[in-house]
C-alpha cells in the first residue's frame, strides 16, 4: 500500500503546503523566489544586480507521519538506489510505522542523490532520510550536504562535554582576581573565630564555593579537629553504599546464555498503549451466553464464506447501536464523546506484534458484506499494508480467543475506547430449566472491560443482556 511522502529543502524562501492522502505530511519548496526588481532599491549598488542567481533544487526527503501516533519510523528497505532517476508517484522507500509497513512515493521528478538514513535505521518524523537532486550536476552538492549533515549531528555529543568542562574554569578564576573576595563562613565557624580570636578575613575556606568551615578556623588557631567533625565526616561517607545496593537490585546481572531482543516498532507501540491504559479506571463484567442457535447459524452460512468473527462483530455492533454509551469515548477525563459510527476493532495477532483492523459501520453492513470486508482487512494486516484509518478508527474492540479453546480471559482496554469484549470458547454445559429438568446446552462466557468514568455497571449489564438476546436469537443477524 503506497503512502506518499513530500520532499523539499528550504533555501531562501519557503512555501509550506499540506497534502492529504491517508496521512498529512508537510514539505517545503526549495526554489528561491526572486524579489521583484525595483530600480530605486538598487540605484546605490548597481553591481549587486549581477549577483542575483537562482539556487539549485536539492530537496530533502522527509520521514513521513504514517499514523497519528507515529513519532519515528524505521527504514525497512530502499526500493531505489543512489543515482536512480525517479518519476513523480514512484515508490522509493519502505517505511515501518508503529502499525504497518508502507511504500512511500515521491511527488517530484529527480535523481536520488544521497541516502541519509540507511536500511535498518530509524529517524523521527520530519527528519531528512534522503536527498533528491534535479540534475546530475547537483548530485555532488547533495552528497556533500548529506556528509556535512551527518558530521554535524555526530560531533556535538563528543565536543559539547569538552566545552562544558573547559568553560566553567575561567569564570571561577575571574571573580577571585578581578574583584575583592567576599568572606563566606558558616555560623559555627564565625562563632569559633570569635572564641579563638581568629581574623576570619585571613582564613582560606575549604568548603563548597570557598565557604569557611569550623575545621578551617580550628586549623588557623592551631587546634586539633574536634571529634564531632570526625563523626560528621564518617556519617557523610556512610550514605554512598545504599545507592550501590539499589542500583544492583534495579539492574540484575543477565542470566548466562540469555539473549536481549529489542522491541520492534510495532511492539514498542503496543507497549506504550498498554502503559497508557493503566491510567484508566476500568472494571470487568462477565456474562454467560447460550450459543446453540448461533452455532446452527454458523454452520448454515459458513459455506458462503461467513466467519465467526464477522458474526460476533455484527452482534456486538447491533447491541452497541442500542446502547451508545458503551460505544462512547473519554479521552481527556473532562468529558466524553458519543461516537456517530459503530466501528468494531478486532484484535489480530501477527508476526512481530498485535494489530486491530477496524470494521467500520459494522451495524449497517449485512453479514455477508461484513465478512468479505473482514477477509480483506485480515489479508492486509498480515501483509502489514493497512492504511491508518483501517486500524486506528475503532470505537469498540472485540478479542476472540475461543478458537484456541480458551474458555475465559480478561482483555486490557485500548486507549481512546470505552470498552473491549473478550469472547471465550463455546462449550457444552449442563443447565436446569424452570421445571427442574436438566439438559446440555452450549455456552460461552463473555467478559467486557470498560472505562468506569463513562460506563457504569448497569450500562454494561444492559448491553450484555441485549448482546445475549441477539446471539441466542440470531435471525436478525442475516437481515
Amino acid at each position: 500500500m503506497a503512502s506518499p511522502f513530500l520532499s523539499g529543502v528550504p533555501l531562501s524562501n519557503t512555501n509550506t503546503n499540506t497534502i492529504t492522502n491517508f496521512t498529512s505530511i508537510s514539505f517545503s519548496s526549495s526554489l528561491s523566489n526572486s524579489l521583484p526588481f525595483r530600480p530605486s532599491s538598487f540605484s546605490t549598488f548597481p553591481s549587486k544586480r549581477r549577483t542575483l542567481t537562482v539556487r539549485s533544487k536539492i530537496r530533502e526527503i522527509f520521514m513521513p507521519a504514517l499514523s497519528s501516533t507515529m513519532t519515528e519510523g524505521k527504514i525497512v528497505s530502499w526500493i531505489k538506489s543512489e543515482g536512480d532517476i525517479l518519476s513523480k508517484g514512484e515508490s522509493v522507500v519502505v517505511v515501518e510505522s508503529d502499525k504497518a509497513d508502507m511504500d512511500v512515493e515521491t511527488f517530484y521528478d529527480g535523481i536520488l542523490a544521497a541516502i541519509v538514513v540507511p536500511e535498518g535505521d530509524s529517524a523521527p518524523v520530519g527528519a531528512p532520510i534522503g536527498l533528491l537532486a534535479e540534475t546530475e550536476d547537483e548530485i555532488a552538492e547533495a552528497k556533500a550536504k548529506a556528509a556535512s549533515s551527518s558530521n554535524s549531528t555526530s560531533p556535538p555529543p563528543t565536543s559539547s562535554p569538552a566545552s562544558a568542562i573547559s568553560q566553567p574554569q575561567p569564570p571561577r578564576s575571574k571573580p577571585v582576581s578581578d574583584s575583592p573576595r567576599k568572606t563566606v563562613a558558616t555560623p559555627s565557624a564565625k562563632k569559633l573565630a570569635k572564641q579563638h580570636k581568629v581574623n576570619i578575613e585571613s582564613v582560606v575556606g575549604t568548603g563548597p564555593f570557598g565557604r569557611i568551615t569550623p575545621a578551617d578556623i580550628e586549623a588557623a588557631a592551631g587546634i586539633t579537629p574536634s571529634k564531632s567533625i570526625e563523626i560528621k565526616s564518617k556519617v557523610e561517607s556512610a550514605p554512598p553504599p545504599p545507592p550501590k545496593s539499589t542500583a544492583s537490585s534495579a539492574a540484575p546481572p543477565p542470566i548466562p546464555g540469555s539473549t536481549v531482543v529489542p522491541f520492534t516498532t510495532m511492539q514498542s507501540a503496543v507497549s506504550k498503549n498498554m502503559l497508557e491504559s493503566l491510567s484508566v479506571p476500568t472494571f470487568r463484567v462477565g456474562y454467560p451466553v447460550t450459543t446453540d442457535a448461533l452455532d446452527a447459524l454458523y454452520e448454515k452460512v459458513k459455506p458462503k464464506g461467513v466467519t465467526m468473527t464477522a458474526i460476533l462483530a455484527k452482534a456486538a455492533a447491533m447491541a452497541l447501536a442500542q446502547h451508545p454509551v458503551v460505544n462512547a469515548t473519554c479521552k481527556d477525563g473532562k468529558g466524553f464523546t458519543y461516537n456517530a459510527n459503530v466501528n468494531i476493532a478486532v484484535a489480530v495477532a501477527i508476526d512481530g506484534g498485535l494489530i486491530t483492523p477496524v470494521l467500520q459501520d459494522a451495524d449497517k453492513l449485512d453479514l455477508y458484506l461484513l465478512s468479505q470486508k473482514w477477509k480483506e482487512l485480515l489479508k492486509k494486516a498480515r501483509a502489514k499494508q493497512l492504511q491508518p484509518n483501517e486500524y486506528n478508527s475503532g470505537t469498540f474492540t472485540l478479542s476472540n480467543l475461543g478458537m484456541f479453546g480458551v474458555d475465559r480471559f480478561d482483555a486490557i482496554l485500548p486507549p481512546g475506547q470505552g470498552a473491549i469484549m473478550a469472547v471465550g470458547a463455546s462449550k457444552p454445559t449442563v443447565v436446569a430449566d424452570a421445571d427442574g429438568y436438566f439438559s446440555v446446552k452450549s455456552k460461552m462466557l463473555v467478559n467486557v472491560t470498560a472505562d468506569h468514568r463513562i460506563i457504569y455497571g448497569a450500562d454494561l449489564a444492559a448491553f450484555l443482556q441485549t448482546f445475549s438476546k441477539i446471539v441466542e436469537n440470531p435471525e436478525s443477524l442475516t437481515l
